[in-house]
C-alpha cells in the first residue's frame, strides 16, 4: 500500500529520541492561553492536553471554561504545553515553577511516571469529603489507590475497522493470520496512549512471558507502527490500512460527521477493550486549593459531567450522569475492561515499553 510508515530501527529510534526525558527543562516551553500573570488571586490555572481544548473535530476545553466562568466568580486558563504533562514533570524535577494549579487529563500512566520520576511529589490529594459526588464515582474508574487523581473521563482502546474489508478479529492471535497481513495501523506504544495501552492490552492477553514472542509475529505480519494517534487515523482515514488502534467512542464522531459507518466498525478482541481513563489532580505547589476544589466540584457536577464527556467524545465516569440516547448508542462499552493496576504498572511498564522498543528496533 503506497504512504505507508512501516515500522523500521530508524522510525523507532527517532521515537525513542523524541520521548521526553526526565532529566532536564529541555522542550518545556508552550504556549499559555490567556493571560500569563498568574498573580490573580481569582484565577485558577489548570494544565491540560493539547486536544482537550483544541482538537480537529471536537474538544470541550472552551464549553467548560464558559461554563465555569459563568457559574462561578472565578476565571479559568488552561495551560498547554508542547509536552503536556511530561513538562511538569520536568519542572517539579528541576525545582521550576509548575505555573499551573492543577491537571486535568491525568492518567494512570502519567501518574506512575510521575511517581517514579520525582523525589518530590507531583501531585497533592483531596480531603476525603471535600469533594461533591465523589461517592458516585464508579469503582471500575478509580486507578489511583490514594485517590490523588479524580477520574473525570473515560472509554476503551479497542480496533476501528472496515467490515466491508475485514472481519472482526475475534482474538489476538487472528492478528497475526494471513488474512491480516498488512491490514493493522497503530500508533507508536513509547509515545503514544493509544500505542501504550494496546500494548498493556496485548501483555495482559498473551502473557508477560510470551508477549515480546507475540509482537514478533505480528510485526511479521506487517503491522505499522506512526508516530502519533492522527498520524495512525490520518494513515486509516485515507485507506492505507483496513484496521486502527483507536478508542471505542469513535462512531460518536462518525455520526456526527455523518462518516460511512462501515468503516468505523468497533472490534473489541477478546471481548474486550483495555480502559483509557483520565482525571483532575491537584498540584502539590498550589496555593489555590479552593480554588481547585471548587473545579473539582463543578467537573462532577452531573449535567457537566454528561456535557463535557459529549464534547470530547468519552465517557461518563460518575454513575449519576449517563450521556443522551443519541449518542449512547455509539459510545460502545466492551463485556470485559482490561486495566493494570496501579502497583502493576509501577513495577513494570517501563521495563515492558523498553522490551517492546528493543523488539521493534532490532528488525
Amino acid at each position: 500500500m503506497s504512504g505507508r510508515s512501516p515500522v523500521t530501527r530508524r522510525s523507532v529510534l527517532a521515537a525513542l529520541g523524541s520521548s521526553v526525558a526526565l532529566g532536564g527543562l529541555a522542550g518545556c516551553t508552550g504556549s499559555i492561553t490567556g493571560s500569563t500573570t498568574g498573580s490573580d488571586p481569582d484565577t485558577l490555572r489548570v494544565g491540560t492536553y493539547k486536544s482537550f481544548v483544541d482538537a480537529p473535530s471536537t474538544s470541550a476545553g472552551d464549553w467548560v471554561k464558559s461554563e465555569f466562568d459563568s457559574r462561578t466568580d472565578y476565571t479559568l486558563e488552561w495551560v498547554i504545553r508542547e509536552n503536556e504533562i511530561n513538562d511538569f514533570i520536568q519542572r517539579r524535577q528541576a525545582g521550576a515553577s509548575l505555573e499551573a494549579d492543577a491537571y486535568l487529563g491525568v492518567t494512570p500512566q502519567d501518574l506512575v511516571r510521575a511517581d517514579t520520576n520525582l523525589d518530590d511529589p507531583l501531585f497533592e490529594g483531596f480531603e476525603t469529603g471535600e469533594i461533591g459526588n465523589t461517592d458516585n464515582i464508579e469503582d471500575a474508574y478509580q486507578f489511583d489507590p490514594d485517590r490523588r487523581v479524580l477520574p473525570t473521563g473515560a472509554s476503551h482502546v479497542a480496533l476501528v475497522y472496515d467490515e466491508t474489508a475485514v472481519s472482526e478479529p475475534s482474538t489476538f492471535e487472528a492478528l497475526t493470520d494471513p488474512s491480516f497481513e498488512d491490514t493493522l495501523l497503530l500508533a507508536n506504544p513509547q509515545s503514544t496512549t493509544t500505542g501504550l495501552l494496546f500494548l498493556l492490552w496485548t501483555i495482559d492477553t498473551v502473557g508477560r512471558d510470551s508477549y515480546l514472542d507475540y509482537w514478533q509475529r505480528l510485526m511479521d505480519n506487517g503491522v505499522s507502527v506512526l508516530g502519533s494517534w492522527g498520524d495512525a487515523y490520518n494513515a486509516y482515514t485515507q485507506a492505507e490500512g483496513d484496521m486502527v488502534v483507536s478508542y471505542s467512542t469513535d462512531q460518536v464522531y462518525a455520526a456526527a460527521e455523518d462518516q460511512d459507518m462501515a468503516r468505523h466498525q468497533i472490534g473489541f478482541v477478546n471481548d474486550q477493550g483495555y480502559a483509557y481513563v483520565d482525571g483532575l489532580a491537584k498540584f502539590a505547589t498550589t496555593d489555590r486549593d479552593g480554588l481547585v476544589r471548587t473545579f473539582a466540584d463543578f467537573l462532577l457536577e452531573p449535567d457537566v459531567h454528561r456535557k463535557t464527556a459529549v464534547e470530547n467524545v468519552g465517557i461518563p465516569t460518575v454513575s449519576n450522569a449517563s450521556l443522551p440516547e443519541d449518542i449512547r448508542q455509539y459510545a460502545h462499552v466492551p463485556d470485559e475492561s482490561v486495566q493494570f493496576s496501579y502497583d502493576t504498572l509501577v513495577d513494570n511498564m517501563s521495563d515492558w515499553r523498553e522490551a517492546w522498543a528493543r523488539q521493534v528496533a532490532g528488525n
